[in-house]
């Protein structure tokens, strides 16, 4: 397997895939809102070849593969601990017109494999040369294919970056919240995803604002805890001494209180739909 964006193989290979691996039926309560509309702007038909880039542990492909029943779907991701998720969870469910392919998407081989549409659910904003990726991502359409992603938008409009961003000096996010890259708000800008879409090939690219709401946790205690374990947070919380850690816990645990409701705390996020064709 060829990697060229190694920081990042690193991360989710190591703490991060494992923690989503982990972690993955609370990461699908918090996401799952958006996966309907991505589904649906892929317009994905029953006999579609589907390629699903950033696969994480596979829970939009299989939801592209119960779409495409009488197709293929193929989740490609860099996430070892999350493929193995991925794998053992389309076999529980036994949804036999799914594979999965442990790569780097920006060089994986993806030519002429002829897949009708490509979709990512926040996949595809932590690549090293973007429109590389996009490129190679595009190689692998027939021509007329169509794409749809999902990415974050801007980090003030998601609530859980603000419950982080209200402990102030205890939890500084610096750069986590901003546009540039790679990094999960690389894409928060639509001039620069549709500078990048064009740049790499594709056309008619539309993007849209969306928004879903996610369940973090039971209670603000439990989504405390959980958003401590998430890797930006985590690295800082490392950074604290004890007495701070406690101290930064307690505060998110009262700044989250206000959105318990009787379901969970609940959290909007917003993001871009991203929708583009290969001419």
């Amino acid at each position: 397997m060829r990697i060229v964006n190694t920081e990042q193989a690193q991360a989710w290979n190591g703490y991060e895939g494992t923690h989503w691996a982990r972690q993955q039926d609370r990461w699908d309560e918090i996401n799952d809102g958006f996966t309907g509309p991505l589904l649906d702007a892929a317009r994905i038909g029953p006999g579609d070849a589907v390629l699903d880039i950033g696969c994480g542990a596979g829970a939009t492909t299989r939801a592209a593969a119960r779409r495409a029943v009488d197709g293929r779907v193929t989740g490609v991701d860099l996430s070892g601990p999350m493929l193995e998720r991925a794998r053992a969870s389309a076999r529980a469910e036994s949804l036999d017109n799914t594979t999965f392919e442990h790569g780097d998407a920006q060089v994986h081989p993806l030519a002429e494999r002829g897949f009708d549409v490509a979709i990512s659910r926040y996949g595809v904003m932590f690549f090293a040369d973007p429109v590389a990726a996009f490129a190679n991502i595009r190689s692998g359409l027939r021509p007329g294919g169509r794409a749809a992603f999902v990415v974050a938008a801007d980090g003030a409009d998601n609530e859980w970056l603000r419950a982080l961003g209200a402990l102030g000096s205890d939890f500084p996010l610096g750069g986590f919240g901003a546009t540039g890259g790679p990094g999960m708000f690389s894409l928060a800008d639509p001039a620069r995803i549709e500078e990048v879409l064009v740049a790499a090939g594709f056309a008619q690219v539309q993007v849209t604002r969306t928004e879903a709401v996610g369940r973090w946790g039971h209670d603000a205690q439990d989504a405390a805890g959980f958003l401590m374990e998430t890797g930006p947070a985590r690295h800082r919380l490392s950074l604290l001494g004890d007495a701070e850690g406690i101290r930064a816990r307690r505060a998110l645990v009262d700044v989250l209180l206000p959105a318990e409701r009787p379901g969970g705390v609940l959290l909007r996020s917003t993001s871009w739909l991203v929708t583009a064709v290969r001419p």
